[in-house]
């Protein structure tokens, strides 16, 4: 049976990635659309949606959308289950303590969520309500 060794990586190349891991920090957002009894749901997310510190005036944008369409395309919501997508924006500042997402569209129904509190690994589950 063949022994598996970890192998060593030196300090520098270490430090140099950290810095590379801190320049491309991302904010991951699991939302949950939920359950409802109705036929023909549909979602969908506009590029517009950002997450907002009004404390320090920073807006980090959408990067990235998992398993939901973007605007001007629509996502049909299975009836009777939660339905789940998955978000990723640039990096929230380090002097960030909350922020808010919201959805800034020129029509009514887009997503906001106030006061998601920040937490160590800048990854979130929120509920669409």
């Amino acid at each position: 049976m063949e022994t598996l060794t970890k192998p060593e990586i030196i300090t520098e190349i270490l430090e140099s990635l950290q810095t590379k891991v801190e320049e491309e920090k991302q904010v991951i957002v699991h939302c949950c659309f939920p359950a409802s009894f109705q036929f023909g749901n549909l979602i969908r997310i506009w590029q517009s949606t950002f997450l907002i510190d009004k404390s320090i005036n920073h807006k980090s944008s959408l990067i990235h959308h998992e398993n939901i369409s973007l605007f001007p395309y629509w996502t049909e919501v299975p009836p009777m289950q939660d339905f789940w997508f998955t978000l990723v924006f640039s990096g929230l500042p380090k002097e960030c303590k909350s922020f808010d997402l919201k959805e800034e569209i020129p029509e009514e129904g887009g997503f906001f969520i106030p006061n998601i509190k920040r937490n160590g690994t800048d990854v979130y589950r929120v509920r669409i309500e």
